[in-house]
């Protein structure tokens, strides 16, 4: 459904990754290598989905991953991922490259969490002003992404040209062509910016891409001690999006994060890189104890996630999981597929034998 409304370039950029995609296709084919093991007769008439992590309750044990330029899919963008989010009881994440300001996607979820994925960029007083911004409006989580100091290879975007705003070559501007329906809604809808950055960024005067974004404004000299400095600045919830090895989860812990999310940025960026799931138990073993471990990549269904929690993961991410639904039916479309997603994991516990999500175990588990 999403891919008969959008332009070819949009849902390019919401289904692509990078170079040949391969760690795309291995976030959910990794799950396939892991076997679940049912108990029977443990009285399951309610089950309790509920979890807590980096302080925060969540209703469920999914949270909608923070991801950009959400009001291309759908003229409601941010906006109707927080409302849905709100109504299921979990957390929601705004983008430094979000569509809808921090402050009114505060109000629209006011009662559930909120997280702010934040890039480092080279210019400091930028990054102690939107931390500030964040922190007054109410943010709970401070969500730090590491893996994105330089832009990923996504052909599919460098093939039409895609950046915002448009500056889109012979093929990209054809495929919008045949999609008029789009155009419309886009031209007769408030206009387009990005919130978080307008007072910051030119994106307008000089066409800034999203590869230049990452390329020319992120800081690739990013280091611990940076890091440490802004969790101190912070001194709240503090996570750290994007790590994957048990030595930088290590170093997390030790300059006083408090949950790491463990993610290749969806295949976007380094691709080869290994799937989250395949190095869960890895580093929930190493750290898992002083630190709430996350996982974010390649989740579909419900068994996906009572496998992440059953090998440590406090709670996991969903991005592409809600996009696809947001630019096919807006609000209604996140409602479903968020909907189905607690069924499922309802359904499943029932069938696995777990009451709560505490219970679930590595005994649960079984690798081919």
């Amino acid at each position: 459904m999403a891919k008969r409304r959008l332009p070819g370039p949009i849902f390019n950029y919401i289904d692509g990754a990078a170079d040949d995609e391969t760690t795309l296709r291995r976030n959910t084919t990794s799950f396939e290598q892991c076997d679940l093991v049912p108990n029977i007769l443990r009285g399951v008439s309610e089950v309790d989905t509920s979890v807590t992590v980096m302080g925060q309750k969540l209703a469920v044990p999914f949270y909608c991953s923070p991801t950009a330029l959400q009001r291309l899919f759908h003229h409601d963008g941010e906006r109707a991922v927080a409302a849905a989010a709100g109504k299921f009881g979990t957390m929601f994440g705004v983008s430094s490259l979000g569509t809808v300001s921090l402050e009114e996607a505060r109000h629209i979820s006011r009662a559930t969490p909120q997280a702010y994925q934040f890039y480092f960029h080279k210019d400091r007083g930028l990054n102690r002003a939107m931390m500030q911004r964040a922190k007054d409006a109410g943010v709970e989580v401070m969500m730090l992404t590491v893996d994105s100091i330089t832009g990923g290879n996504r052909e599919r975007d460098l093939r039409t040209g895609f950046s915002i705003p448009f500056r889109l070559n012979l093929a990209g501007m054809l495929q919008f062509a045949v999609k008029p329906a789009w155009a419309l809604n886009y031209l007769t809808h408030e206009s387009f910016k990005l919130p978080q950055l307008d007072t910051h960024v030119d994106m307008g005067g000089g066409v800034m891409s999203i590869s230049r974004y990452f390329t020319e404004m992120l800081d690739p000299a990013m280091t611990w001690d940076d890091v440490a400095l802004m969790v101190r600045e912070w001194n709240g919830q503090f996570c750290l999006k994007g790590v994957m090895s048990v030595e930088d989860a290590k170093r997390a812990v030790d300059i006083g994060c408090t949950g790491i999310i463990l993610s290749n940025h969806g295949g976007r960026q380094l691709d080869g890189s290994r799937a989250a799931f395949d190095q869960l138990a890895e580093i929930a073993d190493a750290v898992g104890d002083r630190i709430d471990v996350i996982m974010d990549g390649g989740v579909q269904r419900g068994t996906h996630v009572l496998k992440a929690l059953s090998l440590g993961a406090k709670a996991v991410g969903v991005g592409r999981y809600y996009l696809y639904p947001l630019a096919a039916a807006g609000q209604a479309g996140v409602e479903r597929a968020l909907g189905q997603l607690r069924t499922e994991i309802v359904r499943d516990m029932k069938l696995m034998g777990v009451r709560s999500t505490s219970e679930l175990s590595r005994a649960n588990l079984r690798f081919r």
